[in-house]
């Protein structure tokens, strides 16, 4: 299988090379030329497997020919042989068809974990295999820095670069990047927003002279293979409740857009999927653009979900590539500079409305829903998962369709919202303890790339003269 840059200006790569290469040198992102379209049996055939197979299954066409199928199995066994749960993603019922499904029982109890862990593991393989080293820099809103760190610390062949805006993120969230021990790991606190991190880990991409040099790679949701190895969850929770003979929905939190993309390339891949729910908080472009077809962003407003304080949403412009029609040159002319904003045609918006609706919470509703869940249920949910909550109960939906609300991070992670929500504190799960504890490493750095280049430079074991 090979994969296109969503505008068009590179070459086709491979897995292997499209996993190492992150982002496109043109600026885009990489996606596969045509979906595996698997058959209702296929799925059939799944029900009642571990997680893993089901892994495997969904992540395997995508590597085909390029990494045996029983050293993907492997890799992933590895990677899910992290989580503190047997079932890796369990589900639980809070209403006659109202679940959520529980994507926080990694290592840093994010959903981050089921795909960076899995993804650390593949590139490790494909270095070792090649005898490269690589340098992967990522831009964090708060969870992916900390799964990147915990997955890729110590590996001889990869140095990891982690820019996350400074002060914007959970002091929790903040310890789970800088504390995690490894000479491997450079965790940089820009002066700015996540936007301003994306950006110039955007900008250093496609600095071609640099990017070669320092064998530049990127763990983002702008990496295909992180999409690819989310899309398992989908299809594990949708089975479970009967898939492909029952309707199944789902109502995903949502800043880059890359978890709820991992959805949608499920439905492309013949998952039947009823609806797909945008849940955003006060950085609402995404709800906003499924309402309206009009992409403008704002200014990044802080949350008290702080991980979706997002208005430039990366992933957004691999459903654009597909709502135009796979036509690059539409994407690049839109996509190249975003801070304008641009609309949809008529005929995206209404491709969207088939599958996606949307909706918004702000910080009073998140915690007025933290309280409900508490008191209905007993359960205790972080301020991303009651985001994600409040969309779904506004969500209409035949009476037969089964509605999940993708969980993102265990409650612990945010204990202030909590605590504002349903006057409880969340219990510190030990691996948090540990965190919470240890002694914090970070370079403070400016939203400049040219300086935030240099520090990656003067650190980097892969650079090249």
């Amino acid at each position: 299988m090979q994969y296109v840059s969503t505008r068009g200006g590179a070459r086709p790569l491979g897995f292997s090379d499209a996993t190492l290469a992150g982002l496109a040198p043109d600026g885009g992102l990489f996606v596969p030329e045509t979906y595996p379209l698997l058959s209702a049996d296929t799925f059939s055939n799944l029900r009642g497997k571990p997680f893993e197979a089901v892994a495997a299954a969904m992540l395997g066409p995508y590597a085909e020919s390029e990494i045996a199928p029983d050293d993907l199995r492997a890799d992933i066994d590895a990677a899910m042989g992290t989580f503190s749960h047997t079932a890796r993603t369990p589900l639980v019922q809070i209403g006659p068809r109202d679940f959520i499904l529980e994507l926080f029982h990694g290592p840093t109890l994010a959903f981050k974990d089921v795909a960076m862990q899995t993804l650390a593991k593949l590139m490790d393989r494909i270095l070792l295999e090649r005898g490269r080293r690589a340098t992967i820099v990522t831009a964090t809103s708060g969870d992916t820095g900390a799964a990147a760190a915990n997955a890729f610390a110590g590996r001889e062949a990869i140095d990891v670069f982690i820019l996350y805006p400074d002060g914007r993120v959970s002091d929790v969230q903040r310890r789970q990047m800088t504390t995690i021990d490894g000479d491997n790991l450079h965790t940089l606190a820009v002066d700015g927003d996540f936007d301003d991190c994306q950006r110039i880990v955007k900008q250093l991409f496609v600095d071609r002279d640099f990017n070669e040099r320092v064998a530049m790679s990127g763990v983002n949701s702008i990496n295909w293979a992180r999409v690819a190895a989310q899309i398992s969850y989908y299809v594990f929770a949708a089975l479970a409740l009967g898939a492909p003979d029952r309707r199944v929905a789902f109502s995903v939190p949502t800043g880059n857009f890359g978890d709820i993309l991992a959805g949608y390339v499920a439905t492309k891949m013949g998952l039947p999927i009823e609806r797909l729910v945008i849940a955003t908080n006060r950085n609402d472009i995404l709800d906003r653009v499924t309402r309206t077809g009009d992409y403008t962003p704002g200014t990044v407003a802080p949350s008290t979900s702080p991980s979706m304080d997002i208005q430039v949403s990366s992933n957004f412009e691999r459903l654009i590539f597909d709502l135009s029609g796979r036509d690059a040159a539409s994407v690049a002319q839109r996509l190249t500079d975003t801070k304008n904003g641009f609309v949809l045609t008529a005929e995206e918006k209404a491709k969207m409305a088939t599958l996606f609706s949307s909706g918004s919470a702000n910080d009073e509703e998140t915690a007025a829903t933290i309280g409900a869940v508490y008191k209905d249920t007993g359960l205790i949910v972080d301020p991303h998962t009651a985001v994600g909550l409040k969309v779904a109960r506004e969500t209409v939906l035949d009476d037969d369709v089964a509605l999940v609300t993708l969980s993102t991070a265990h409650p612990a992670k945010f204990p202030d919202a909590v605590v504002t929500g349903c006057g409880m504190r969340p219990a510190v799960p030990q691996r948090l303890a540990d965190a919470l504890r240890d002694t914090e490493k970070m370079t403070r750095v400016p939203a400049d790339a040219a300086q935030i280049a240099q520090v990656i430079l003067d650190r980097s074991r892969a650079v090249t003269a």
